[in-house]
């Protein structure tokens, strides 16, 4: 039986499912290595910074899913008449998102490379 969703009676969209297991999949990663970071630099151990990958690309698969679920909301599920107006804005708001995540990601590098 196709999953429906409880307003109109459609079917859901078949990214919907994948996108949420990735979200929640990626932020179980991204809590569970800043616990064990957290652990070690309380502890004074010192490790490669080459293992904050991990949360970097963790916290990118959040917001790229999440992105993701907001398209299928907002966009493609309202495909009558106004769709390019809603392309546009939902692309500012992703440049927005990303971007923000890409500087602050850079921010990170360099104050950890700063202070090594």
């Amino acid at each position: 039986m196709p999953d429906r969703s409880q307003k109109n009676n459609l079917p859901s969209h078949p990214w919907r499912v994948p996108l949420l297991i990735a979200e929640f999949f990626a932020l179980a990663i991204l809590l569970g290595s800043m616990f064990i970071f957290s652990g070690l630099a309380r502890d004074g151990a010192t490790f490669d910074t080459g293992w904050l990958l991990i949360p970097a690309v963790a916290s990118l698969v959040v917001f790229v899913s999440f992105i993701g679920l907001m398209y299928l909301r907002w966009v493609a599920a309202s495909e009558a008449g106004s769709g390019t107006r809603q392309k546009v804005v939902f692309a500012l708001l992703t440049l927005t998102l990303l971007g923000i995540w890409a500087f602050s990601i850079v921010q990170t590098w360099s104050s950890i490379t700063a202070n090594s």
